[in-house]
């Protein structure tokens, strides 16, 4: 019986982006090969490849709560607007602050 481990840096990405990691290693690293492989520019492929950086280097940050990650991940994700995002964050911390309470 196997038992297959998930790093916690993995745990929270959509597949699409663990498709794209097994990509980059079977291209070897090459953002030129994956453009191609995508049918896409290779500034395109670079800023997916930020947006992932930015995934995993949030997931390294423990310290934050779990609702601050999540407005990240949304704002990373592109499913909420990044100053909107800034704006919740803000927000939050305010209220964490004013009540000193942290859920």
């Amino acid at each position: 019986m196997t038992i297959k481990v998930v790093p916690d840096w993995m745990i929270n990405l959509e597949e699409e982006d663990v498709k794209f990691i097994k990509n980059f290693i079977l291209s070897s690293g090459s953002l030129k090969e994956m453009a191609k492989e995508y049918d896409v520019t290779y500034p395109t492929v670079r800023l997916r490849l930020d947006k992932l950086i930015q995934k995993v280097e949030m997931e390294d940050k423990i310290e934050e709560n779990s609702y601050i990650s999540l407005i990240k991940r949304y704002a990373i994700d592109d499913k909420i607007d990044f100053e909107a995002a800034k704006i919740l964050i803000s927000e939050y911390r305010k209220h964490i602050e004013r009540t000193g309470i942290n859920e």
